[in-house]
């Protein structure tokens, strides 16, 4: 091309042809694959082209458009706080946002990890969102290579000021909480100790996916296809789960006083801090999950039932997780030894 450019070499292939009748003849149709800075490039540019043809419109795709494709699939999918979390990753993307999809490299997204100042549980959510674009692009010929795997995240794994280590709550602590089980934010505490769900679960959980009478839940929404499962309500908890399921016209089980469903650190701030400071507790929501396995634990329930109410993977034996199948009356009169 003509002028002072610093890529001026235009690489373009022939897509079709199209009559022209004012000169009576067909005329070429083309498409822009990209420029480069010497002809070389442009020659070896044109080549890789031809090895591997592409979607040319697709390629001009930009980061914020393979986002938006995508979240348009994935968030009616998910839990309203996966949706954060990403939302989360995305908005400290804005460096990509107008780069070509298929243009960027490892250099580009390892920037961004560097740049940005956040902590190690937001840079895994960020590596996750890079995964799973790179996933969709991939399959909709957006790109070709997927260099989200070789982001390094691991060097900044200390970098969470607000870690801390998980405890169970003690055998006084939970004694402690039952003097208050007649208040409904001490309540959501004891079901989570006797559900052993993680946070972000129990707080998505519909109305829709409970059953009072048959005293069990499903989990329809989880970090892990593990976490999909049905959980029992235990004998000693039911009656919250009955008041919760009746205070209001909210969809979800837990809500707000103006009854809207909670968003994790609306919760966490507003609600979890205020009984924990009440009572002297030093826990993390996290707590009741680890004191219902150790509860369980100690009352010599079988660990495959274990493994099954509360959702683990990685520990599961093939066995476990594709031949055993516990029915509700099994897994209730496990979370009852507790």
């Amino acid at each position: 091309m003509s002028g002072k450019r610093r890529r001026p070499w235009i690489v373009r292939v022939t897509t079709g042809y199209e009559y022209d009748p004012a000169a009576d003849k067909q005329r070429q149709k083309t498409a822009v694959i990209g420029y480069a800075s010497t002809r070389t490039e442009a020659m070896q540019m044109l080549a890789e082209y031809n090895r591997n043809p592409f979607d040319i419109e697709a390629a001009k795709a930009t980061f914020q458009d393979v986002y938006d494709r995508w979240s348009a699939e994935k968030y009616p999918t998910v839990s309203r706080s996966n949706v954060n979390g990403y939302t989360v990753a995305y908005n400290v993307c804005t460096p990509l946002y107008r780069k070509a999809f298929k243009a960027l490299r490892l250099t580009d997204l390892q920037h961004v990890v560097d740049s940005c100042g956040k902590n190690y549980p937001t840079l895994k959510k960020l590596k996750s969102l890079f995964s799973q674009m790179y996933e969709y692009a991939m399959k909709n010929d957006i790109c070709g290579k997927d260099y989200s795997k070789f982001v390094d995240i691991l060097k900044y794994k200390d970098k969470n000021p607000d870690k801390r280590d998980h405890n169970r709550f003690k055998s006084s602590e939970v004694d402690r909480l039952w003097e208050f089980a007649d208040q409904p934010y001490y309540q959501i505490v004891l079901m989570l100790i006797y559900n052993g769900c993680r946070i972000t679960e129990f707080l998505s959980l519909k109305k829709e996916n409970i059953n009072l009478e048959s005293q069990y839940f499903d989990v329809v929404y989880s970090k892990t296809d593990n976490g999909i499962r049905r959980v029992p309500i235990a004998d000693k908890v039911l009656s919250f789960y009955r008041v919760w399921y009746e205070s209001s016209d909210c969809e979800y089980l837990l809500h707000t006083p103006a009854g809207e469903g909670f968003e994790y650190r609306n919760y966490y701030d507003s609600y979890w801090t205020p009984v924990m400071d009440s009572l002297g507790f030093k826990h993390l929501p996290h707590d009741t999950r680890h004191t219902c396995i150790s509860m369980m634990t100690e009352a010599h329930v079988d660990q495959t039932m274990i493994k099954k109410i509360v959702g683990h993977s990685g520990a599961m034996t093939l066995t476990e997780r594709v031949y055993t199948h516990l029915d509700v009356k099994a897994l209730l009169e496990a979370i009852n030894k507790i």
